[in-house]
């Protein structure tokens, strides 16, 4: 192998692993801190008030990188078992068939699809699934912050907004004419890893 040869695939072989490295997403990889992370909700009673509650056990991982928010995604994971609307007679009602169904369908997820937006804001779509029923959704994000914690990690966090029909998923039972709309709030802490 000639010199000149020789010094022309190394240089084509820089050039390859340059172009890789230029084009690789370096978003980083975070799992969600359940201890700091809260999916909220509020549904209109019988148009007299405002049941609010919580799902107290799901589970999550996001990619995020400010400088290339698009690239950004996360998958949430949610038992529906968790459901806690601080009334258990309550909550025992909606687990069972005429709501949530938890024995036939223990979980709901989200998954991202796309995000459109800046480090600061956008709008996060992805798929919801639940009750065995799978539609698109979009959520409002925020970015609330990041940056180093105390214990030698690296957090970000991010809220986001989102309203869903819950008879869109299958979920009909009467609650009066202005109880189908939920309004959900989602507060999400991730923990580089």
């Amino acid at each position: 192998m000639s010199p000149s040869f020789s010094r022309r695939l190394r240089l084509l072989g820089i050039a390859l692993v340059a172009s890789l490295i230029s084009n690789a997403s370096w978003a980083a990889d975070y799992t969600v801190d359940l201890s700091h992370a809260f999916i909220q909700f509020r549904i209109s009673h019988l148009g007299y008030s405002v049941l609010a509650g919580r799902f107290n056990d799901f589970s999550g991982d996001f990619s995020w990188d400010k400088e290339k928010p698009e690239d950004s995604n996360i998958n949430i994971h949610v038992k529906t078992a968790s459901i806690d609307t601080n009334w258990a007679e309550r909550d025992k009602h909606i687990r069972g068939a005429d709501f949530l169904d938890v024995e036939k369908f223990p979980d709901a997820t989200f998954k991202t699809t796309k995000f459109t937006g800046d480090a600061s804001s956008g709008k996060l779509e992805g798929e919801l699934t639940l009750h065995g029923v799978t539609k698109p959704i979009t959520l409002d994000v925020q970015s609330v912050g990041e940056g180093d914690d105390p214990w030698g990690g690296y957090r970000a966090g991010f809220r986001a907004t989102t309203t869903i029909d819950r008879t869109d998923f299958g979920i009909s039972y009467d609650l009066g004419p202005t109880a189908n709309k939920m309004e959900f709030d989602l507060f999400v802490e991730g923990i580089r890893k």
